[in-house]
């Protein structure tokens, strides 16, 4: 071994060496430890495996001097290595030379060894090309052949992934998308894991979610397009339903009547426009042959109408994709919305009946496309949800109706909306669903009806009132006659008896209301069909409704006419005779209302026409504004009234206006012959209270300050002929004096100023049987006020003065005593 080389590896020694080299006490026993510690280095530094480092630093931490001793046993060594190292090479020298001398020998044999093979190779080369060539082209047949015939297996399993993926194409392009889906499914579960390590195979199974987002977003596009194509034909799919259900109620209630009647034949009414005629063999016959023609249309469903092919595409489409409750809440969302559009009414709607029809023929399709999606299909539409958007749709056409109907005012409109409201009502019962609150809006319908009749009528009757002569009916002929009758159930024996020309008590409004009367009863009826309701009930609202007619319409007319300042006298007598026979005329229209509804009237709860009271208060009104047209003549001709309140002496005969006044009473008392006898005795007698009232506040006028003796004179004469009047029984009926009372205190009042029995009145005032018991001392009291002289003009009262004084104190005495017998009274 190198000792440079080691020594060279070596770094110096440190100045101070510490611990595996331990100072030796002695040099035998310390040479025995050094020499086992240097073993052990030794063999450290001969192994290759472990590192130097640590033994190196033993050597250098040991002992002083221990670098040195290291490296004399490591230089000692070294030279023992070399010498076992020369031996051994002197032992193996003669082999190795042995060895080369025979390989030197054999280097010949094997260079012509070398060049046979090679020429035997170079020959076999050449002799092997051929066969080569032909393995190798057998081993590429063999090859071909075996990839052809794997080409083909895989192929094979190829071939019904490609149909079937082609298939789905021309699926796809005919719009089978539910086969297509179909398709797809078998594509992934059956075919494409067959062959899905290829290529083609992951791109199909790639764009298969994307075909089916395809399929879905088509599917849903073409269901868009159906609701707003249904939303569009709703109107028609309405009106085909409601024409339906229209000529079935019509069917039925001819078969109905036919049963009903037999082989009465009832008398020809007119509703809706149509005339129904009931002829003897029962059945019913229409003058309109429209209904004939329509029966023989081919029956239309709504699915002859409509093409609910979407609906089904799609939901079978989503429901193989497994997102099926998503398309239910998305077609019911849909549907709710188109609900509240349907439900919203058009512009002007109650305007004309084509409005309503529109309204109802659309709702009615709206149901009818629904009713047919239940039953069509399983779980798209429940019966649940069809209620509740029924419950939401009736709600809102109720206060549609409502509201549209309070605008309408006229009657046939409302009618043709009632009928409308029936065929609705009918048609949507037919497909299962309630209408119980459309019959009960019918009644509010109902009482809307009878109120625009009672507003068409009030024009009806006000237009009559306005065109009667309020005379009465001049019958030239038998012929006139028996049309007047045939008009109106008058009936009178003394006035058959009578030559013709004649005339009739009451004037041309009567007859005219009487009809009237009935043709309301004829326009309530209409309304009253189809209703569902019993005869009995139709009887009850024709009775109620005629009597509202009769007690308020009619009555209010009445009341209007009466109260005209253009109705005079004459016409309003005439007016009180008109109510005197409809009022008898009231229990034919009773037997008129149950020809028609043949409801016997003993029937516990028949309604009962209000006739009496409605033609009674009119009587009442009528009179009382005859009294009351009488005072105010009264007190036109008072008002011409000229009395010279200072004359000396009276003229002798009555005053003119007052001798007018009696003859415009007598005359227009005449007319009242034909009044019942108690109208024309209370006219007269209030007549005449009215007439001793206004003489009475003319004696005792604020503004009147004298009167004369003379004046007193004059008015005296004309209350004579006012008693005279009343005496002359200007009305017969009365008993005695009866009506000369109405100036008894007129008279009680002049006879004591004209005998001047002053004695006598203050005597037996107070008195039951006084002379004088009519006169108040107040009335006295002020009358001899104006008559006493207090500005020396009075001619009786300067001649007392002048003549005799003591009759002068006599009169201040009388004043005393009324004052004292006025302020008693008071206290």
């Amino acid at each position: 071994m190198d000792t440079n080389r080691v020594h060279g590896a070596l770094p110096d020694p440190p100045s101070e060496v510490h611990g595996a080299l331990p100072d030796p006490p002695s040099e035998g026993a310390e040479g025995n430890k050094e020499e086992k510690a240097f073993e052990i280095v030794f063999a450290d530094l001969e192994s290759v495996d472990l590192p130097l480092g640590s033994t190196l630093r033993s050597i250098y931490d040991d002992q002083p001097n221990a670098h040195k001793r290291f490296m004399e046993k490591l230089d000692a060594r070294i030279r023992n290595h070399d010498r076992e190292i020369e031996k051994m090479c002197n032992f193996h020298h003669q082999g190795f030379v042995d060895a080369i001398t025979e390989l030197l020998k054999v280097r010949a044999d094997a260079e012509k060894l070398m060049g046979q093979v090679t020429d035997t190779n170079r020959r076999l080369q050449e002799a092997g090309k051929e066969v080569t060539a032909q393995t190798q082209e057998v081993i590429r047949c063999r090859m071909q052949q075996r990839n052809m015939t794997t080409t083909v297996e895989k192929l094979q399993l190829c071939l019904p992934v490609l149909e079937m993926y082609s298939k789905l194409r021309e699926q796809l392009e005919s719009k089978r998308y539910y086969a297509a889906l179909k398709t797809m499914e078998q594509l992934e579960n059956v075919y494409i894991p067959r062959v899905s390590k290829y290529r083609f195979c992951q791109i199909m199974a790639e764009n298969l979610p994307r075909l089916r987002e395809e399929i879905k977003e088509i599917s849903m596009s073409d269901l868009k397009d159906f609701l707003e194509s249904i939303r569009k034909h709703s109107d028609k799919v309405g009106e085909t339903a409601m024409r339906q259900a229209q000529q079935h109620r019509t069917f039925n209630s001819a078969v109905t009547k036919q049963l009903n009647l037999g082989h009465y034949t009832k008398p020809v009414y007119s509703f809706n426009g149509r005339t129904h005629i009931h002829v003897p063999n029962g059945l019913l016959m229409n003058n309109d042959t429209g209904d004939e023609e329509e029966a023989d249309e081919e029956v239309l469903t709504a699915q002859d109408l409509v093409d609910f092919s979407p609906v089904y595409r799609c939901l079978h489409i989503y429901t193989v994709l497994g997102d099926r409750e998503t398309f239910e809440n998305y077609y019911r969302k849909q549907r709710k919305k188109q609900a509240r559009l349907v439900l919203q009414p058009h512009a002007n709607m109650h305007e004309t009946v084509e409005g309503y029809r529109r309204y109802f023929n659309q709702i009615v399709g709206f149901f009818v496309v629904e009713d047919h999606i239940l039953h069509a299909t399983t779980g798209l539409v429940t019966r649940a949800f069809t209620d509740e958007l029924w419950n939401m749709a009736l709600s809102k056409i109720i206060a549609v109706l409502r509201t549209h109907t309070s605008y309408c005012e006229d009657p046939d409109l409302v009618l043709e909306l009632k009928n409308l409201i029936v065929i609705f009502a009918d048609t949507v019962q037919g497909y299962g669903f309630p209408v119980n609150r459309l019959f009960d809006l019918l009644f509010e319908v109902r009482d809307q009806y009878n109120e625009t009749l009672l507003k068409k009528w009030a024009v009806v009757f006000r237009e009559i009132f306005e065109s009667d002569n309020y005379s009465p009916i001049p019958v030239e002929t038998e012929e006139e006659y028996k049309l007047v009758v045939s008009r109106f159930p008058f009936h009178d024996a003394e006035i058959e008896k009578q030559d013709f020309p004649k005339k009739l008590p009451m004037s041309q409004s009567v007859p005219q209301i009487y009809t009237q009367v009935k043709e309301f009863i004829y326009a309530s009826l209409k309304f009253s069909e189809s209703l569902h309701r019993s005869s009995t009930e139709i009887d009850d609202m024709l009775r109620k409704s005629t009597n509202l007619l009769l007690t308020r319409t009619l009555s209010s007319c009445l009341q209007n006419l009466i109260k005209k300042p253009h109705i005079g006298l004459t016409e309003l007598v005439q007016i009180i005779i008109n109510t005197t026979h409809l009022e008898q005329a009231c229990k034919y229209l009773e037997e008129f209302i149950t020809n028609i509804t043949n409801v016997s009237p003993e029937t516990v709860h028949t309604t009962r026409l209000y006739s009496l009271a409605t033609f009674k208060d009119a009587r009442h009104a009528a009179e009382g504004e005859i009294y009351t047209k009488l005072n105010q003549k009264i007190d036109e001709f008072i008002q011409l009234a000229d009395y010279e309140w200072d004359m000396s002496e009276s003229d002798g005969r009555a005053s003119g206006y007052l001798m007018d006044l009696i003859n415009f009473l007598r005359s227009t008392f005449q007319v009242f012959t034909h009044l019942p006898g108690k109208v024309a005795q209370t006219a007269c007698m209030s007549a005449c209270k009215h007439l001793s009232t206004s003489l009475m506040q003319m004696l005792l006028d604020t503004e009147l300050k004298q009167i004369s003796m003379g004046a007193i004179q004059q008015f005296n004469l004309d209350v004579i002929q006012c008693e005279l009047f009343a005496s002359s029984e200007p009305v017969p009926g009365f008993q005695g004096d009866t009506l000369q009372l109405a100036f008894i205190d007129l008279r009680q009042l002049l006879d004591l100023f004209m005998v001047w029995d002053w004695s006598t009145y203050l005597a037996d005032y107070g008195q039951p049987n006084s002379k004088y018991l009519r006169v108040n001392p107040a009335t006295a009291l002020a009358l001899l006020e104006k008559m006493k002289d207090t500005s020396k003009k009075n001619n009786i009262f300067s001649q007392f003065r002048k003549n005799d004084r003591d009759k002068q104190k006599l009169i201040e005495t009388v004043v005393k005593q009324l004052r004292s017998l006025v302020n008693s009274m008071s206290s």
